[in-house]
């Protein structure tokens, strides 16, 4: 071959046909993190990206479904941690919107105080109780509106009544002291004609515990004495009477709960905390022995890395758990950074949910999965 002859670097040996070289295939599937700062963060999107190389980046429904999985790691009563392999974090995220936003649940929105002696002032208490999980599930409930009457269908009604005496010892006012009324409302409604047939705040045609779905499950709190400590068994809404005070203190109100969604306000968010990271990887770019080995190891305060004994006294670092990685950078700063690189894997998530109670944590992606696609329908219907 003369020297005037021109050769594509594409042609070389090197760099085979229909396969990424590796610094383009670490581009394209990681993100590199440094001392300073991460690289490589941008996804490459356009299908065309690679097609000089042969390289098909382009992503359609059956690549897409052939390449999608999950895995549930861990699962409790109220908590799930689970992976999501192949897919954008574009839609990693619009899972978690949804979960956060978008799955109605039943909240306390209207609190009637009829006497409050105690402490905490009416708009503080009736925030508190505005934010205790309710065992309720909202798929056997209509949404209320501004022109529609509080009924069996789209309210609960819980009541509240507790006192202590003058110089007694102090009460501590829980969750699970809300009375569930099946019937509706025991409060009547203010009228100025006496003549006027008295009404309550709800227009319950029938009691809800005569209903079959109810029955079998009363309404109460997420969270019953056995799920936690004896102490804090439950969600504490006040403390109240202390001996400090020389005066008699009482709550007395009814709270009605009804339907709605995170994005109107947080207490109807049917999740604690919905998030997730990219699956870590943890890299030793070069054998690390002898002290230089103890020393990576006790840089790391999660434990990615251990002692591998070669025999002959010898010793040498080795990765035994990068899932664990919170990306601390401890182990890349100063002299090892050359030793040791961490990456994220950009189509490769650990999500984790934490459910307040009123579903299931697995319940709830399954309902974020169905609201991500009934959007997709609407879309679709909406341009054809």
């Amino acid at each position: 071959m003369s020297s005037s002859t021109k050769v594509s670097a594409l042609d070389m040996p090197d760099v085979p046909m229909g396969q990424l070289p590796e610094h383009l295939h670490l581009q394209r599937t990681r993100v590199v993190c440094k001392a300073d700062a991460p690289i490589h963060t941008e996804g490459i999107q356009y299908s065309g990206a690679y097609a000089s190389i042969g390289v098909d980046n382009s992503m359609g429904p059956n690549k897409f479904c052939k390449s999608f999985k999950t895995v549930v790691v861990r699962l409790t009563a109220d908590e799930i941690e689970f992976d999501m392999v192949g897919i954008d974090a574009s839609l990693a995220n619009a899972f978690r919107r949804i979960l956060i936003a978008e799955v109605p649940t039943m909240a306390i929105e209207k609190v009637l105080v009829v006497n409050n002696t105690s402490v905490i002032a009416d708009e503080v208490l009736a925030h508190r109780l505005g934010l205790v999980p309710l065992n309720a599930d909202p798929r056997l409930f209509e949404y209320l509106s501004e022109n529609d009457t509080p009924n069996e269908r789209n309210t609960i009604v819980y009541k509240l009544d507790v006192s202590c005496k003058k110089g007694g010892s102090r009460v501590t006012v829980k969750s699970n002291q809300l009375k569930w009324l099946p019937n509706g409302s025991e409060l009547q409604m203010t009228t100025y004609d006496s003549s006027a047939k008295a009404k309550s705040y709800t227009s319950f045609s029938c009691s809800q515990d005569s209903l079959p779905e109810f029955s079998k499950k009363p309404l109460g709190v997420s969270f019953p004495l056995e799920l936690l400590s004896d102490i804090q068994n439950l969600l504490l809404i006040i403390y109240h009477c202390h001996k400090s005070y020389n005066y008699e203190q009482a709550i007395e109100l009814e709270a009605h709960a009804v339907k709605g969604m995170g994005k109107v306000h947080a207490k109807w968010s049917p999740v604690a905390t919905a998030w997730y990271r990219m699956l870590p990887e943890v890299v030793l770019l070069k054998e690390v022995k002898g002290d230089d080995a103890e020393k990576l190891v006790k840089k790391c305060p999660v434990g990615v890395f251990d002692i591998e004994e070669l025999g002959n006294g010898d010793k040498k670092a080795a990765v035994v758990n990068s899932r664990a990685c919170t990306l601390c950078r401890e182990c890349i700063r100063g002299v090892n950074e050359e030793l040791v690189e961490l990456r994220r894997a950009k189509d490769h998530f650990i999500f984790t949910i934490e459910s307040t109670g009123a579903f299931s944590p697995e319940e709830l992606f399954i309902k974020a999965v169905t609201i991500l696609e009934e959007k997709c329908d609407r879309v679709i219907s909406e341009l054809s």
